[in-house]
């Protein structure tokens, strides 16, 4: 693994602990305060299915960062787009489930969503190409 994707690699995995806590609040938001640790109470249905779609992607997309850390070492990308698609691939996974918790409270923080989608597919894309192109 190169030193880049070790940097990486270790700012991903500082993040999990945060992933954990929603995965504590999650309970709570469900049962409105009744199990997990505290949170917001009266939350309408659609904002209780923000808060798990924002934890479930926050998970899923931090492993798929790791994954992307360690495949950029082997793909045959321009230097240029290597570093981009490095950040953008923990950026994405931090600005998608930040978007869906932000929707829950303020309908007009979806950009945060999109542009996470985007930088998913940007990072997807660069990266399955160039492994292509490696090959």
């Amino acid at each position: 693994m190169s030193a880049d994707a070790r940097l990486m690699c270790g700012i991903g995995l500082i993040l999990i602990p945060t992933i954990v806590y929603g995965g504590l609040t999650v309970p709570g938001v469900v049962s409105n305060g009744a199990m997990g640790m505290p949170a917001p109470k009266g939350l309408s249905p659609s904002q209780v299915a923000f808060y798990r779609a924002g934890h479930a992607h926050a998970g899923v997309l931090a492993l798929l960062a790791l994954f992307l850390e360690v495949v950029m070492d082997y793909a045959a990308t321009p230097h240029v787009l290597v570093w981009p698609v490095r950040v953008g691939a923990i950026a994405a996974a931090i600005l998608v489930s930040g978007g869906f918790f932000a929707i829950a409270h303020a309908r007009a923080l979806r950009w945060l969503l999109y542009l996470g989608a985007a930088l998913v597919i940007a990072t997807t894309l660069i990266a399955g190409i160039g492994l292509i192109r490696a090959s």
